[in-house]
C-alpha cells in the first residue's frame, strides 16, 4: 500500500524544519567536537566511560606504577555482594577521617592474548619487586617505596629516640624543596606588601645556621637580639612546615598544633601571622591569640578550626587553656620570643607544665639582660646549639655567670678555688657530673694545687687537649662519684677545646685579657649553665680595669671589692 501524497509531504516538511532549526543553532559543530564536548561534560560530571580510566591520573615517584588510583567501579543492572575481604581492605583506606591511600591491583583487559599478559604481569612484578628494596630520595629525604599504611598517632615524646616528639628524627644534608618554596611564598607576599630583601631569604645565612640547629635536634638560644625578626620569623615556620610535610609523608598526623610562637605582644602577634599568612595555601592554618580581641570570639574561632601554628601572648593563651578552649599538650615545636619580657611570673613555667614530653625549643633572648637566666635554664634543661650572627663578647657569652673574686693572698685563692670545686660537686651530686677545667701555670703553685686535688680525692687529667668524655671519675669509699677535674696551661689556651667545660676556674690570674674573653666565648657552647672564676689580688690590680669594662659590657654586676681594687691600683691615673 503506497502512502498518500499528505503523508510525503509531511515527511519532507518535517525534514525541512529539523534541518533549518540546526542550521539556526549556535552549537552546530562536527561529530569529533560534539565527542569532545561530551567527554568534558562527563568528567566534570563524574560520569567517564572505563576506557578513560588511565587519562586521569599519571605515574609519580610514591607510586611508579600507578597502582594506587582507585578506579570507579561501573554501575551494572545485577548487583553484587562484596567479599568481606574486600570490604576490609576499603576500611583501611580511612583513618579517623584522612584518606590513606591503598594500593589496588589494576585490572587488565580481557581480550589480551595469555602469553603477552603473562609476560607483562612477570616483568611488572620483578621490577615493582626491585624498585621495593631500593631507596627514592624525594626531597633530599630517605623513604621506603613499600606500603606504608597510614595512622594516627598521638606524638607524645616517645616515638623519637632524642625526646622531642613531632619532629623530624633523621639528620638532612641539605634544605628540602617544600621548605624553599615556602620561603619563596613568604617572599612574594612580603614583596607584594612593599617589603623587599637585599637577598633571597632561601640564601640568608642566618637561616641556614638555624636549619643546620634544628637538623641537629637540639634545642636553640639565639642571642643576637632581643627579638626575632621577619627573616627569623619567615625562617623557623618554613622550617615547621616542611617538618609537618616530612611526619604526614611517614605517616603520622597532629591533633593539636605543632608550633606554639610566643610573643611579649598584640603588635608582635600580628606581624608574626602575617608571616605565616602565605602558607595557607599549603595547608598551614595559623591563628593569633591576644588581649585585643574578646575572649569569647577566639574560643569560638577555635572550635571552628584546627591550627598547625598558634601565635599567642602567654596570658592570653593560659587563660584559653584553663578553658579548655584550645591543647597546647601535643606542640612539638616551642618557639619563645623576646625572654626578657616573658619571664616575669609564672607564666612560662605553667605553659611548659601544660605541654607533654619534650618539645623542640627555640629561645631568643636579649644578652645583656642577666636577669633572665633561670627562665633560659628552666626552658632548655638539655644539651642545645647556640645560634648568634653577631660576634660581640656579649652575644657569644650569653648566660655564662663570671664570678669575680678579691682575695687577700695566694693561698687564700687557692683555697676559694677548692671551694668552688665542692659546691659544684654537691650541687650535682645526684646527676651526671660537671666537666670543670683549670687554667693553671708552670711555677710551684701548679704542684700545689695538684697534690691538694688528689689528696681529697678528685681525678686530675692534665695535657694541652683534654678530652673529658675519656677522663673517669674517681669514687670514694662511700660509693659517690667526684667530678674530673682537667687541667692545661695557660699556653695551651689557643689549642684547647673548651666547648665541652661548663665550668671554668683562673686560680691565679696570670693570662691576659684577650686570652680570658677567649675563653669567655669558647666554653659552654653546649649548655646555659656555664660559670667562668676567676680570682684577683692586689699583684692582678693591673687587669681591674680591662675585668670591669668586660663585665659592664656583657651586663653583670660589677663587685664593689674589684672596684676599689681598680681605684686603688698603682697605675690608675
Amino acid at each position: 500500500m503506497t502512502k498518500g501524497d499528505d503523508a510525503v509531504m509531511r515527511r519532507r516538511n518535517k525534514a525541512k524544519i529539523k534541518k533549518l532549526n540546526n542550521k539556526n543553532t549556535s552549537s552546530n559543530v562536527s561529530a569529533r567536537v560534539a565527542a569532545v564536548i561530551a567527554a568534558k561534560k562527563r568528567r566534570k560530571s563524574g560520569k567517564r566511560r572505563q576506557c578513560q580510566g588511565m587519562c586521569f591520573s599519571l605515574p609519580t615517584l610514591d607510586d611508579p606504577f600507578n597502582d594506587r588510583y582507585d578506579k570507579r567501579e561501573t554501575e551494572t543492572k545485577a548487583t553484587k555482594k562484596r567479599n568481606s575481604l574486600q570490604l576490609d581492605k576499603n576500611k583501611n583506606a580511612f583513618v579517623k577521617g584522612k584518606s590513606a591511600v591503598s594500593k589496588k591491583e589494576t585490572k587488565r583487559d580481557n581480550n589480551e592474548k595469555p602469553g603477552h599478559l603473562e609476560q607483562t604481569k612477570e616483568k611488572a612484578i620483578n621490577l615493582k619487586n626491585s624498585q621495593d628494596k631500593s631507596l627514592l630520595f624525594i626531597d633530599g629525604v630517605e623513604k621506603r617505596t613499600g606500603n606504608v599504611e597510614r595512622a594516627e598517632v598521638h606524638l607524645n615524646g616517645k616515638s623519637c629516640a632524642n625526646g622531642h616528639h613531632g619532629q623530624a628524627c633523621e639528620k638532612l644534608d641539605c634544605p628540602s624543596k617544600f621548605l624553599i618554596l615556602c620561603l619563596n611564598a613568604i617572599e612574594n607576599a612580603m614583596r607584594h606588601d612593599g617589603v623587599e630583601q637585599d637577598n633571597p631569604l632561601f640564601v640568608n645565612s642566618w637561616g641556614i645556621e638555624f636549619w643546620k640547629c634544628y637538623s641537629s635536634a637540639k634545642d636553640i638560644l639565639e642571642t643576637s637580639g632581643s627579638s626575632s625578626t621577619i627573616v627569623q620569623i619567615a625562617w623557623i615556620v618554613a622550617t615547621a612546615a616542611d617538618s609537618i610535610a616530612r611526619k604526614e609523608k611517614e605517616g603520622f598526623s597532629f591533633t593539636g598544633p605543632f608550633l606554639l610562637f610566643l610573643v611579649s605582644s598584640q603588635e608582635k602577634a600580628a606581624k608574626v601571622r602575617s608571616v605565616c599568612k602565605p602558607l595557607k595555601a599549603f595547608g598551614i592554618h595559623t591563628v593569633s591569640l591576644h588581649p585585643g580581641a574578646a575572649i569569647d570570639h577566639q574560643i569560638t574561632g577555635l572550635r571552628s578550626c584546627e591550627p598547625e601554628f598558634l601565635v599567642s601572648t602567654p596570658e592570653r593563651l593560659l587563660k584559653l587553656v584553663s578553658l579548655k578552649a584550645i591543647d597546647v599538650s601535643g606542640v612539638s615545636l616551642l618557639v619563645v620570643d623576646r625572654l626578657d619580657s616573658l619571664s616575669k611570673g609564672d607564666t612560662l613555667s605553667l605553659i611548659r607544665q601544660s605541654i607533654s614530653g619534650k618539645p623542640h625549643t627555640v629561645v631568643f633572648n636579649d644578652c645583656l639582660t642577666y636577669t633572665s637566666v633561670p627562665a633560659v635554664q628552666n626552658l632548655l634543661l638539655g644539651s642545645i646549639n647556640r645560634l648568634s650572627l653577631n660576634q660581640s663578647v656579649a652575644s657569644q657569652s650569653a648566660c655564662i655567670i663570671q664570678s669575680v673574686n678579691v682575695c687577700a693572698s695566694d693561698e687564700e685563692k687557692i683555697l676559694k678555688g677548692i671551694q668552688v670545686l665542692d659546691h659544684a660537686y654537691g650541687d650535682h651530686f645526684h646527676s651526671e657530673p660537671l666537666k670543670v677545667l683549670y687554667i693553671v701555670g708552670k711555677d710551684s703553685k701548679f704542684q700545689n694545687l695538684v697534690s691538694t686535688l688528689k689528696c681529697k680525692g678528685y681525678s686530675i687529667s692534665t695535657g694541652s687537649n683534654c678530652i673529658v668524655s675519656h677522663i673517669k671519675n674517681s669514687v670514694e669509699a662511700d660509693g659517690r662519684k667526684r667530678p674530673a677535674v682537667s687541667m692545661i696551661d695557660k699556653d695551651h689556651i689557643s689549642t684547647a677545646e673548651l666547648e665541652e667545660y661548663e665550668v671554668v676556674i683562673v686560680p691565679d690570674f696570670i693570662i691576659s685579657m684577650k686570652n680570658y674573653v677567649e675563653i669567655l666565648t669558647s666554653m659552654a657552647r653546649h649548655t646555659v649553665s656555664g660559670i667562668l672564676h676567676s680570682f684577683f689580688t692586689k699583684d692582678d690590680a693591673a687587669h681591674a680595669g680591662q675585668m670591669i669594662e668586660i663585665l659592664e659590657q656583657c651586663g653583670q654586676v660589677v663587685p664593689d671589692a674589684l672596684r676599689d681594687l681598680y681605684h686603688t691600683s698603682p697605675m690608675l691615673e
